[in-house]
């Protein structure tokens, strides 16, 4: 077998989910339950899970502690990319952005258009990179997460997706041997 067709082993990831809502709480959080869950069961390990409020300086606080933190590679943030008063992940996270993923946004419309209509331009879904953390934000909802997930993010945090996917491009702590 030549080099290029031989299988990868699997490398798991450190992974950080942060629920951006003014209401909910544990108990009720079911869109970042639902990450977490899907996190596991691909293999990843979850380095923390968080709710903050819907307030640019508390988002950017646990943002920016995870984007320092050597053992976090990937962060989902869920909630907040909507259109009301309080919606304010984008302004708070795209500051931080190294490098934008602009087709991130532009695939999980693509796939929600099937999924709630033309409802889905209200959604300002965005990642980048930032200190080789890969970052993602989703809209809140339950099945938002599950599209993005399913359909998008756990591809791009597989090793073994070809023909690329983002782990080379993510700190080192966990990730050698998906280099090369």
């Amino acid at each position: 077998m030549s080099k290029d067709s031989t299988p990868k082993p699997f490398v798991p990831l450190s992974i950080a989910v942060l629920t951006v809502s003014d209401t909910r709480d544990e108990a009720s959080d079911t869109s970042g339950q639902l990450l977490v869950e899907r996190l596991a069961s691909a293999g990843h390990h979850l380095h923390e899970k968080r709710i903050v409020k819907d307030d640019i300086y508390q988002i950017r606080a646990v943002l920016s502690a995870w984007i320092a933190d050597a053992a976090v590679q990937a962060v989902i943030v869920t909630g907040g990319t909507g259109f009301s008063g309080r919606d304010s992940t984008p302004e708070a996270v795209r500051v931080l952005f190294d490098k934008d993923i602009e087709g991130f946004g532009e695939i999980f419309r693509h796939y929600s258009l099937a999924e709630i209509g033309t409802s889905t331009l209200q959604s300002r879904a965005l990642a980048g990179l930032a200190n080789n953390t890969v970052i993602f934000c989703v809209p809140g909802s339950t099945n938002a997460c599950r599209t993005a997930w399913d359909r998008i993010i756990g591809e791009q945090l597989d090793n073994r997706h070809r023909p690329c996917n983002f782990v080379p491009h993510l700190k080192q702590s966990h990730c050698e041997t998906a280099r090369g």
